[in-house]
C-alpha cells in the first residue's frame, strides 16, 4: 500500500484556510473476530458418548428381562428335577429327559442374553466409530476454521491498523482565485476563531494582514499575540484613543479626500441617495481648494463652520486653523439666495459629523514596518462615533487600494473587516471593487443578514461561510443559500467543546502610543507555529484539553442544512461554500485553531489528498483504489519566518 509523503501536506500560499474538515476515511472495525473454540465440542461428544451407551444398556436391559426370568425359572426347575431324582421321587429316565430339556432352554436363554450384550457393545463400538470419523472431520473443520480466524483477524488487525493512524481533520480551504469571502452569522469566540487561523496562515505564506474590527469584542487578540510571538511587532490602532496617530489618509488628493469624508458624513442618513454624496462632496471639495493641499480635519471643519456661519471664525483664526484670506474666500463660494441657506444647512450637518475626526494625523508619527495591522474600535466609545471613525477607515482604505499597483499575486495582502454590516452598502461595494482591481484578498463578515448585506452575499467571485445564525430569518435565507438537500458530517468533538471554548476577556492594547519603545529583542528561535499557537493564544492553551477528548470522542452525526439546525451550530463551525468547475462545493469545517496542533490533522485538503493515493497507488500500489493506512503525515513545523516572499 502506498503512502504519502510530508510534501504532500505543506501550507499552500495559493489556499486560503477556513478550519478544518472531520473525515473518517476508515471505520472503525469494531471487536477483533472470535476464535473458534474446541474445549466445548469435545466435552459435549464424550457426554453423548456415555449417554448412547446407557441408554443402549438401559434398553438391551428391557428387552432381556423376560429372558433372565425364564432362564432363572428353567435352572430351578433342572435342580427340581435333579432333587426329586436323587430322592427317588422320580425314575432316571424321565428324570434325565427332564435335565436336558429344561438345561437346554436354559443354555438357549443364555446365549440368547450373550448375544444381545454382544450386540449391543457391536453398536455402540459402531456409535463411537461414528463418533470418532465425525469428531476427526470436526477437528479438520476446526483447524479450517482457525486457519480462517488468523486470515480473518490479520484482515481486521489490518483494518484496525488503518482506523488507528489515520487522519481525522483535513484542511478546508478555498483557492486564491476566490476574491472574497463572506462571513455570515457567528459569535464573537467563533470570529475570534476563524480570523486567527486565517490571519496566522496567511501571514505564514508570507503576505501582510490588515484588520478593521468594528465588532468591538477584540476577536484580533490572539492572533496578535501569535505574530508578536511569531517574530513580528503588530500595529494596533484602538480608536479614537489612537486616532491622533492614524495618518491613513494623510496622503489622498482633495477629490479623493473630499469622497472619503462625504462618506463618512453619510453613516447617519441610511437613506441618502446618490445625489445627495455628490452635493456634500461638492461642497468639500470646494472648502478643499480654498485649504490647499495636505488640509487636515480640524482645518476642514473650521472652514466648514464659517461656511455655515457657526461660532466665532477669529477663533478658528487666532488658533490658525484657517487664514484670513480662506476665510474671505469661503464667503464668496456660494452665491447668496435661497440656495445659500442650503448650502449653510448641509455645511453645519457636515461639520457636525465631521467634528468626531478633528484629532485625525495631528500626532502622527514614522511608523515601523509591520505585516500585521490592527484598527479596531474602543468598546467604551459612543456607538455612532465608532460607525464614523469605522466608515472613515473603509473609504481610506478603498481610496489607497485604488491609487496603489495590483499585487504580483492575490491575497498577499489580506483586509479583514469584522462586523461589515455597520458599513452602508454603497461603502463596501466600493470597498470589494477596489480590492479586486488591486488583488487585495477581502474578507467580510456580518453578525445579521440585512437587506444590504443579503443583495451582497456571494455576490461576485466569492465564496461563502456561514456560522451559527441566532435569527430565524437569517437561517431560513441562510438555508435557502446553501440549499436544505446537502447532508453535513459534524464531529462529536465540535459539538462538545463549542460550550468550553475560551471567552474573550478584555480588549486590544495599543501599540501606537509606544511605538517609539518597539526595539525589544525578538525571540528568534520560537519558529513552529504549532508551538506559538499553544503558548501565545487561548485556544492554543486549551488544545491539550481538547485533544484529550479529541482521542475519545471520534463519533459524528450527519443534518440536513435545515434553518433549525444552522440556529444550532456549534460555535466555531463554519459552512463553506464556493463555486468549482464540477458545481458548488458545500463543506462543514471547524475554525477551531488548536486542531492544528492534533497529531492527526494534516494541512491537505481531503479531496488533494484522495487524488495524491490514486496517483501513488496506479503506479506502484496495489490498485484498490483504496486510501493507504496513513494518509499523510503529522502537521509539519510551521517557520514563521521562511518563505515571505
Amino acid at each position: 500500500m502506498a503512502d504519502v509523503h510530508p510534501e504532500h501536506a505543506q501550507l499552500q500560499a495559493d489556499r486560503i484556510y477556513l478550519g478544518w474538515q472531520y473525515i473518517l476515511l476508515h471505520p472503525d472495525p469494531g471487536p477483533p473476530p472470535k476464535r473458534p473454540s474446541p474445549g466445548e465440542d469435545e466435552a459435549a461428544s464424550a457426554e453423548a458418548d456415555q449417554e448412547l451407551l446407557r441408554r443402549e444398556r438401559f434398553q438391551q436391559d428391557l428387552l432381556n428381562r423376560p429372558v433372565r426370568v425364564f432362564r432363572v425359572f428353567m435352572v430351578i426347575l433342572t435342580v427340581l428335577i435333579l432333587g426329586l431324582a436323587v430322592a427317588g421321587y422320580l425314575q432316571w429316565s424321565f428324570a434325565l429327559l427332564g435335565l436336558v430339556a429344561a438345561g437346554g432352554v436354559a443354555i438357549i436363554c443364555s446365549y440368547a442374553l450373550v448375544q444381545g450384550d454382544r450386540a449391543v457393545r457391536y453398536r455402540v463400538s459402531e456409535q463411537q466409530a461414528r463418533d470418532d470419523r465425525q469428531r476427526r472431520e470436526r477437528d479438520k473443520e476446526l483447524f479450517r476454521a482457525q486457519e480462517e480466524h488468523a486470515q480473518r483477524y490479520r484482515e481486521w488487525q489490518e483494518v484496525k491498523e488503518r482506523h488507528d493512524r489515520q487522519l481525522t481533520w483535513y484542511a478546508v480551504a478555498v483557492p486564491d482565485e476566490i476574491d472574497r469571502i463572506d462571513v455570515a452569522g457567528g459569535t464573537l469566540p467563533g470570529w475570534s476563531a476563524l480570523i486567527t487561523l486565517l490571519g496566522a496562515t496567511r501571514l505564514y505564506s508570507g503576505g501582510h494582514l490588515t484588520v478593521l474590527d468594528l465588532s468591538e469584542g477584540a476577536i484580533a487578540k490572539d492572533l496578535i499575540e501569535l505574530a508578536r510571538r511569531g517574530g513580528d511587532d503588530p500595529l494596533v490602532w484602538v480608536l479614537p484613543t489612537d486616532l491622533p496617530r492614524l495618518d491613513l489618509g494623510a496622503t489622498l488628493k482633495p477629490e479623493a479626500f473630499a469622497d472619503v469624508l462625504a462618506h463618512v458624513v453619510s453613516v447617519s442618513e441610511e437613506h441618502r441617495t446618490t445625489r445627495d454624496l455628490s452635493f456634500d462632496n461638492a461642497i468639500l471639495e470646494r472648502v478643499l481648494e480654498v485649504l490647499g493641499e495636505n488640509a487636515t480635519i480640524n482645518q476642514v471643519t473650521a472652514a466648514l463652520r464659517a461656511l455655515a456661519q457657526v461660532g466665532d471664525p477669529r477663533d478658528d483664526l487666532r488658533f490658525g486653523l484657517i487664514t484670513a484670506t480662506q476665510l474671505e474666500r469661503i464667503g464668496t463660494l456660494f452665491g447668496r439666495g435661497v440656495s445659500d441657506r442650503v448650502v449653510i444647512e448641509r455645511a453645519w450637518a457636515l461639520e457636525s459629523q465631521l467634528r468626531k475626526l478633528e484629532t485625525l494625523g495631528t500626532e502622527a508619527v514614522r511608523l515601523p514596518p509591520a505585516r500585521l495591522r490592527v484598527v479596531s474600535m474602543d468598546r467604551q466609545a459612543g456607538v455612532f462615533g465608532n460607525r464614523v471613525l469605522g466608515t472613515y477607515v473603509a473609504t481610506a482604505l478603498t481610496h489607497i487600494l485604488r491609487q496603489s499597483p495590483a499585487a504580483d499575486r492575490p491575497w498577499y495582502h489580506t483586509i479583514i473587516v469584522a462586523g461589515a454590516d455597520k458599513l452602508r452598502g454603497d461603502v463596501l461595494d466600493r470597498l470589494m471593487d477596489a480590492c479586486e482591481t488591486s488583488r487585495t484578498g477581502l474578507v467580510l463578515t456580518y453578525r445579521s443578514l440585512t437587506p444590504t448585506v443579503r443583495e451582497r452575499l456571494g455576490r461576485g467571485h466569492a465564496a461563502v461561510a456561514f456560522m451559527r445564525l441566532g435569527n430565524a430569518e437569517d437561517a431560513r435565507v441562510a438555508s435557502e443559500h446553501v440549499g436544505t438537500e446537502h447532508r453535513l458530517e459534524l464531529a462529536q468533538l465540535t459539538e462538545t467543546i463549542s460550550d468550553s471554548i475560551p471567552r474573550l476577556d478584555g480588549g486590544y492594547t495599543s501599540t501606537i502610543s509606544q511605538v517609539e519603545d518597539a526595539t525589544e529583542e525578538r525571540d528568534d528561535n520560537r519558529t513552529d507555529l504549532a508551538e506559538d499557537l499553544v503558548e501565545s493564544t487561548e485556544w492554543g492553551r486549551t488544545a491539550d484539553k481538547i485533544a484529550e477528548k479529541e482521542r475519545v470522542l471520534q463519533r459524528s452525526r450527519e443534518f440536513l442544512v435545515e434553518p433549525h439546525q444552522l440556529q444550532q451550530l456549534p460555535t466555531t463551525s463554519v459552512i463553506v461554500t464556493d463555486a468549482t468547475p464540477q458545481g458548488r462545493r458545500v463543506r462543514l469545517a471547524d475554525a477551531n485553531p488548536a486542531i492544528l496542533t492534533f497529531p492527526k490533522t494534516t494541512l491537505g485538503e481531503l479531496d488533494d489528498v484522495r487524488e495524491a493515493v490514486l496517483a501513488i497507488d496506479g503506479k506502484g500500489g496495489d490498485g484498490d483504489g483504496e486510501p493507504p493506512p496513513n494518509l499523510g503525515p503529522p502537521p509539519p513545523r510551521l517557520d514563521w519566518r521562511k518563505d515571505r516572499q
